[in-house]
């Protein structure tokens, strides 16, 4: 199964509006689904222009298996937010980890970040793993920090630097 990243287009919203109204995935993403596809319609129109930001499709054999999001990127500084949600009929499969680090790979290599972070659920104990392979580090508990499905959740922050990625899955990034 060959795994490629490609820019979020207009005609992928459908398959975005599915996910996010699939409310056991958007609690592990700290948020409610969204109400409507014409809002997603309307914030697609309003960030499509955003530097703050890029949105990828996880592309499997021309087939929509989830998508990658750089958030909150901050040229300034060179940190940027990663956010992954992979489709559940493509999940156990390895995909998220290869789309992580394709998505880090973009990071750091096309727009020079230093330190890309991410915030996961205590209680997401596979992205937890995935995250801990690719060589994230927790950089701190954020206590009941949101609040999804009717309680406070606890939350990790990880982070990982340029220089602490593997060589090996990134040869071309010897600083």
């Amino acid at each position: 199964m060959s795994l490629a990243l490609r820019p979020l287009e207009r005609k992928d919203l459908p398959f975005i509006h599915a996910l996010d109204n699939e409310r056991h995935t958007m609690a592990f993403w700290f948020e409610e689904p969204y109400e409507s596809l014409d809002e997603l319609h309307n914030l697609y129109d309003k960030h499509i222009h955003d530097d703050n930001e890029r949105r990828f499709v996880i592309d499997t054999d021309n087939s929509f298996a989830g998508i990658v999001e750089l958030i909150n990127i901050n040229f300034i500084h060179r940190t940027t937010e990663i956010q992954i949600i992979v489709k559940s009929d493509f999940r156990g499969q390895g995909l998220s980890k290869n789309a992580m680090l394709k998505g880090l790979d973009y990071a750091f290599n096309i727009l020079n970040m230093h330190k890309v972070y991410l915030f996961v659920d205590i209680e997401n104990y596979k992205a937890l793993h995935i995250y801990k392979d690719i060589g994230f580090t927790q950089e701190g508990i954020l206590r009941e920090h949101f609040f999804v499905e009717g309680k406070y959740r606890d939350s990790i922050f990880m982070g990982i630097l340029r220089n602490e990625i593997q060589i090996a899955t990134f040869p071309h990034l010897r600083d």
